[in-house]
């Protein structure tokens, strides 16, 4: 741990090696990569490019599901969290300032 008590980042714990794309366009995932990030056959994965087109991300289809439903539920209480206060606000307009 660092003095901000964050997971020091280690380059060599988050890298994995190299692939080399084949005559079909597929890849082969490092074993290490695999094991460490619990990817198995028949898994699906969402692959997405940066918008400069220099790098390609892979997830795992029910990691994206489960983070999307956390974004949701946590967007949901914002929302609900923010009506509530617009509620409780006064009505600044009518107030007097004097």
């Amino acid at each position: 741990m660092s003095k901000d008590n964050k997971p020091e980042f280690s380059f060599d714990d988050h890298f994995y090696g190299t692939a080399t794309v084949g005559e079909r366009g597929q890849i082969v995932i490092p074993a290490e990569a695999r094991k460490r990030h619990d990817i198995e056959t028949g898994d699906k994965l969402l692959i997405m490019g940066t918008p400069d087109k220099k790098h390609l991300m892979l997830f795992k289809i029910d990691a994206v599901r489960e983070i999307v439903s956390i974004f949701q539920q946590g967007l949901q209480r914002v929302e609900q969290e923010a009506a509530q206060g617009e509620r409780a606000a006064p009505d600044k307009a009518g107030e007097d300032n004097s």
